[in-house]
C-alpha cells in the first residue's frame, strides 16, 4: 500500500479563535444565532448552497436519476420508505411509505443502508429492504409506480439484509450485495430470480461495477482465520479486537462477472470500508472507521494512495468519511459525516498524492454526494435535527428531518474561509487536551485544566436511565425553564431527583443526542454513534444494541477501556450488556419481595440473575448479578444488589450502572416504574453519600435518550443531575451541555483520553463545580406513587402504599380507569402483552414509541387527560404517528 497523505488544518493557523463547546454558552437547540443553527451534537449548522429540508424522517441513502432530473432518498423513521425529488423545482415530488401521508402505499420499515439505485435508461428503480428489493417503475415524470417486490430467501437465521444493487450496462441483470449473508448475487432483472451467488467478505455494503470487475465493499473485513480473536455481528464471528471489539479487517472483493467460475479476488483497505465512486481508472474506498479513503487503481486492483481524512490534528478518530465523488475539473469531494462538512481535495490520477483545499458546511450528517452538472448535491442525514412541524406543544426525539443541499463549488479563498467556518461550528480548537507533564505537583481540583492533573474527586458514578425528557420530569420545577403542563412524571412521582435537584443543581439547557437507545447508549459509552449505527437506522434487524455487533463498535475503544488505560478501575452494573438469563420464579412480583426481605433481613438474594456483556474487557469488569435492562425487574432491586456489592468491595475510579425501570412497559404502570427508578436512584444517592467515599465522588445521572415524550424547547432536551460535595448546590444552570460534555467532564476528572474528536472538542462542565465541598450528605425520600400500581396479579408480600404524600405535589397517579375509558384501556391491556420489554429476551425500545409514549401519558393522567396537542384519547391502532416502526420491525 502507498504511503498516507496526510490531510490537517491546525486550528491556529486557520484562524479559530472561538472553539469548544464554551461557544455556545446559554444557546438553546432549535435558536438560530449568529454561527448557525444550534443542534443538540454540541454543533452550529450553517450549510453552503440552497437547503431542501424533508420533514419524513432521516435520509439513509440517495441516488440521482440517470437523466439528472430527480433524486431518490430512501428515508426512515417518519413513516415512509422513499422521498422523490424532482431537482429543478427542488421540491418533493412523491412520498412512498406506510405513513397516512404517502403518496404511494407499501408496506415496510426496513430500508437499508444503500441504494435506491436507476436502471441505466432511468425505467426502473429498485430499493432494497430486508429480505429483498421493492422493485418500481418509474412514469415518464419522474414518478414511481407498480411496486412489486423481489425477494432473497434467509439462509438460516440470517436474513437478506441486502446494501447496494447495480445494474449490468445491458440493464438485464442486478447485482446485488446480500449483507446479512456476506455474499453477493446477480438477479435477472425482469424475472428476479437469483442466478449466481459469490461469497465476499463480512458484511458487503456498496458494489461499483467497472468493465467486467464488480467491487464490493465488505464493512467487516474478510472471514476470520483459525485461532484469530473475533466478535459477533448479525451471527457471523468477524476479527476484531477483544479489548475494543471493533473489527479490526476492511477489505474490497472483486468478482469477475464475466467469469462467473473464476475465484473472488480480494483487496485490503481501512477498517469498516462503505461508499465507492469510480472514475477514470480509479476506485474511490471510503474507510468510515480509520478516516481514510483507499484509492485502488482499477486496472491493477491495487492500494496506490490512502487520503487522511482528519481535517483537525487534535483527533485522529470520529470525522466518518461516508460518501465521495470526483467533479470534472478534477476536484474529490468526501463528506464527513460526523464533521458536518464537505472536505475538498485536488485530484489528478490515482498515484498522484492529492492536496487538501478545505472544508465546506452541511447539514447534520452528510451521507451521499452526486454531482449534477456544475451543480454538487448532498444528501443530509439529519438534517436540521428533529424539529419536524409536527406536535403544536412540543417536540420529539422521532420528530426526524432530513435535508437536500445544492451549490456550485466555490473558489479556493472561499473554501479557506468556509474552512474556518466549520472549525469554529465543530469546535475545534488547538490545544484542546492540555496534558500534565512531568512529576504531577498540582493541586487538586474537582476538574483539573489538564489531563492527568489531579482531582478531588476519585469515585466517579455514572447511572444511566432510559428516555425521558427534561419538561415531562421537571416541567413542574418552576426555577428552571419547564412547562408544567408537559410534567408527566413531576414532585408526585419523581421526589428524589427534585430534591436532589433543590440540594445540588437544576440543569435545563442539556441534551441527549441520540434518537433512540440504540444511539444513546453509544454515544455514552463512545461519544459518538459510530456511521454503521447511523446508517443502519433504517433496518435495525441486523442490531439495534450495538453491544453484540463488532460494527457498531469505534476502534479507539469505550469509557471503560479508556479508564483502564489510564490506570483506573471499573465496575460495571449492566450498562451495555446484552444477555440476562433469569431462575424459575423470579417474576417482578417475586423480585419486589425479595427486595423487601433483602432490605429487612440483610439476606442475599432469592433469585439470583445473571447478566453478561459479549465484549470481553466490559465482561471482565461486571457484576452479573446486577440485571440489565428488563421491566420485569424493579430497580430498588438493582439497588439491593448493588448496595450488598458496595459495601463489600467499595466502589471502582468509574461505576457505571443501567437503571432502566423509567423506560415503562413492565407489569405495574408507568408511572409506578418511573417511581420505582426514581427510589432506587434516591437510595443509591443516600448509600454513597453516607459512605466514606462520599468526601472524594461525583454522581452524574442521565437519560441514555429522551424519546419517551415531549419537551417544548427540544425533544432531545433531556434531565442530568451532578450529586457530589463538589457540584454546584442549590443552582439553576443554563449552559447548553450535552452528553458529550458530560462524558468529557467525567474523562477530564479520571484523566481518561478522549476516544474521538467529538470528545476531544467538547468542554468540561467546569462550572457545574465547585472549588469548595458541601459534605452534606442526601437522604433519600420515600416514593409518593405506589410501586405496584398498575399491577393485575399483586405480590405475595402486599401491595406498596405510600407512607405519605407531599402537600407541595399533586395527586400521584391512583391507577384507575373511568368508566367511559374502559373500553379503550382494555385496548391498551392487550397492546401492552403483545411487547417485548420483560424476560430474558427484553429489548429496549421494541415497542412502537408513539404508542407507548401515549400509553404512558394515559396512565401517569389516570386516562383523564388526551396526549398534549391532541383533543382525544386514542387506541393504540390509531394514535398519530403509530406506523412509526419499533426497532426490528419489518411491517
Amino acid at each position: 500500500m502507498a504511503g498516507t497523505t496526510a490531510v490537517a488544518v491546525v486550528a491556529g493557523g486557520v484562524g479559530v479563535a472561538h472553539a469548544q463547546t464554551h461557544q455556545f454558552g446559554t444557546d438553546q437547540v432549535g435558536q438560530l444565532t449568529d454561527k448557525g443553527l444550534v443542534v443538540s451534537s454540541d454543533q452550529y449548522l450553517d450549510p453552503i448552497g440552497d437547503r431542501l429540508q424533508i420533514n419524513n424522517g432521516k435520509i439513509m441513502s440517495s441516488s440521482v436519476s440517470p437523466d439528472g432530473t430527480h433524486l431518490a432518498a430512501s428515508v426512515a423513521d417518519g413513516g415512509m420508505a422513499l422521498a422523490i425529488v424532482e431537482l429543478k423545482s427542488w421540491k418533493v415530488q412523491q412520498l412512498i411509505g406506510n405513513n397516512a401521508n404517502a403518496n404511494l402505499r407499501i408496506s415496510g420499515n426496513d430500508v437499508g443502508q444503500e441504494g435506491p439505485t436507476y436502471s441505466p435508461d432511468g425505467s426502473q428503480l429498485w430499493l432494497g429492504q430486508a429480505d429483498g428489493y421493492r422493485k418500481f417503475t418509474v412514469n415518464a415524470d419522474g414518478t414511481l409506480a407498480n411496486p412489486v417486490f423481489v425477494p432473497i430467501a434467509a439462509d438460516g437465521p440470517k436474513r437478506a439484509l441486502v446494501g447496494e444493487a447495480v445494474f449490468s450496462a445491458d440493464g438485464q441483470t442486478v447485482y446485488s450485495a446480500v449483507n446479512g449473508q456476506n455474499r453477493v448475487v446477480s438477479i435477472n432483472a425482469a424475472s428476479g430470480a437469483v442466478q449466481q451467488s459469490w461469497a465476499v467478505g463480512n458484511a458487503p455494503r456498496d458494489l461499483k461495477l467497472v468493465g467486467n470487475k464488480l467491487y464490493v465493499s465488505n464493512e467487516g473485513g474478510r472471514p476470520a482465520k483459525p485461532g484469530e480473536s473475533t466478535i459477533n455481528s448479525y451471527n457471523t464471528q468477524v476479527p476484531a479486537d477483544p479489548v475494543t471489539a471493533a473489527t479490526t479487517t476492511g477489505t474490497v472483493s472483486v468478482i469477475d462477472v464475466a467469469n462467473p467460475a473464476a475465484a473472488v479476488g480480494s483487496i485490503d483497505v481501512g477498517l469498516h470500508p462503505t461508499a465507492l465512486f469510480a472514475k477514470n481508472g480509479a476506485l474511490f474506498v471510503t474507510n468510515t472507521a480509520t478516516n481514510d479513503v483507499s484509492v485502488i487503481d482499477t486496472a491493477k486492483d491495487k492500494v496506490v494512495q490512502t487520503i487522511a481524512t482528519q481535517p483537525w490534528p487534535e483527533a485522529k478518530v470520529g470525522y466518518e468519511p461516508d460518501a465521495v465523488t470526483l467533479t470534472d475539473d478534477g476536484h474529490l469531494l468526501v463528506t464527513l459525516g460526523r464533521a458536518n462538512a464537505v472536505a475538498v481535495y485536488r485530484y489528478t490520477s490515482p498515484k498522484h498524492p492529492v492536496s487538501f483545499v478545505g472544508l465546506l458546511p452541511t447539514d447534520y450528517f452528510p451521507a451521499e454526494i452526486a454531482t449534477v452538472g456544475k451543480d454538487v448535491m448532498v444528501s443530509n442525514t439529519r438534517g436540521i435535527d428533529a424539529r419536524r412541524p409536527n406536535n403544536p406543544a412540543g417536540h420529539g426525539t422521532h420528530d426526524t428531518t432530513s435535508s437536500l443541499q445544492r451549490f456550485q463549488l466555490p473558489n479556493d479563498g472561499v473554501i479557506r474561509a468556509m474552512t474556518v467556518k466549520v472549525f469554529a461550528q465543530n469546535g475545534w480548537l488547538g490545544n484542546s487536551v492540555a496534558l500534565a507533564e512531568g512529576k504531577n505537583h498540582a493541586r487538586p481540583v474537582p476538574v483539573p485544566l489538564r489531563l492527568g492533573d489531579p482531582s478531588t474527586i476519585k469515585h466517579v458514578f455514572l447511572i444511566v436511565k432510559e428516555n425521558r425528557t427534561y419538561d415531562q420530569q421537571f416541567g413542574d420545577d418552576p426555577r428552571g425553564n419547564g412547562d408544567p403542563a408537559l410534567a408527566q412524571y413531576g414532585l408526585n412521582v419523581t421526589p428524589n431527583q427534585h430534591a436532589l435537584a433543590q440540594q445540588f443543581g437544576l440543569y435545563d439547557n442539556t441534551y441527549d443526542i441520540g434518537t433512540n437507545s440504540a444511539e444513546g447508549h453509544n454515544w455514552l459509552m463512545q461519544a459518538d454513534d459510530p456511521e454503521y449505527t447511523e446508517s443502519s437506522a433504517g433496518e435495525y434487524i441486523r442490531s439495534y444494541d450495538t453491544e453484540d455487533d463488532a460494527l457498531g463498535h469505534q476502534r479507539s475503544g469505550f469509557l471503560w477501556t479508556g479508564a483502564q488505560a489510564s490506570g483506573k478501575t471499573v465496575r460495571d452494573f449492566g450498562e451495555f450488556h446484552q444477555f440476562l438469563t433469569k431462575p424459575a420464579g423470579a417474576s417482578w412480583q417475586n423480585l419486589y419481595c425479595d427486595t423487601k426481605n433483602m432490605a429487612a433481613t440483610g439476606q442475599d438474594t432469592a433469585y439470583p440473575l445473571v447478566s453478561s456483556s459479549p465484549i470481553p474487557s466490559l465482561n471482565n469488569v461486571s457484576v452479573p448479578g446486577f440485571p440489565k435492562f428488563d421491566t420485569d425487574v424493579p430497580d430498588i432491586y438493582r439497588y439491593e444488589i448493588w448496595k450488598r456489592d458496595f459495601e463489600k468491595n467499595g466502589p471502582a475510579n468509574l461505576n457505571m450502572f443501567w437503571l432502566s425501570s423509567d423506560h415503562t412497559g413492565g407489569p405495574p404502570n408507568g408511572a409506578a416504574q418511573v417511581a420505582d427508578n426514581d427510589l432506587a436512584t434516591g437510595k443509591i444517592v443516600d448509600e454513597i453519600s453516607h459512605s466514606p467515599y462520599w468526601k472524594d465522588s461525583a454522581i452524574f445521572v442521565v437519560e441514555d435518550d429522551s424519546q419517551a415524550g415531549l419537551d417544548h424547547v427540544d425533544g432531545h432536551r433531556a434531565p442530568i443531575q451532578i450529586i457530589s460535595p463538589w457540584a454546584q448546590h442549590g443552582v439553576v444552570d443554563s449552559h447548553y451541555y450535552t452528553q458529550i460534555t458530560m462524558i468529557r467532564t467525567i474523562e477530564q476528572i479520571l484523566g481518561i483520553r478522549p476516544m474521538n474528536q467529538k470528545d476531544t472538542a467538547a468542554s468540561p462542565m467546569r462550572e457545574a463545580f465547585n472549588s469548595r465541598p458541601d459534605y452534606t450528605p442526601f437522604t433519600a425520600l420515600p416514593n409518593q406513587t405506589s410501586l405496584t400500581a398498575g399491577l393485575t396479579t399483586l405480590p405475595t408480600c402486599g401491595a406498596d402504599v405510600p407512607a405519605q404524600t407531599n402537600p407541595a405535589a399533586a395527586a400521584p397517579p391512583s391507577a384507575t380507569v373511568p368508566a367511559d375509558k374502559q373500553a379503550v384501556a382494555a385496548k391498551w391491556a392487550h397492546w401492552k402483552s403483545q411487547q417485548r420489554l420483560t424476560g430474558p429476551g427484553a429489548r429496549a425500545d421494541s415497542s412502537n414509541p408513539a404508542q407507548l409514549n401515549h400509553f404512558d401519558w394515559y396512565e401517569a393522567h389516570d386516562w383523564s387527560k388526551p396526549y398534549p396537542g391532541e383533543d382525544k384519547i386514542y387506541a393504540p391502532e390509531d394514535v398519530p404517528g403509530a406506523y412509526i416502526p419499533a426497532p426490528e420491525s419489518d411491517g
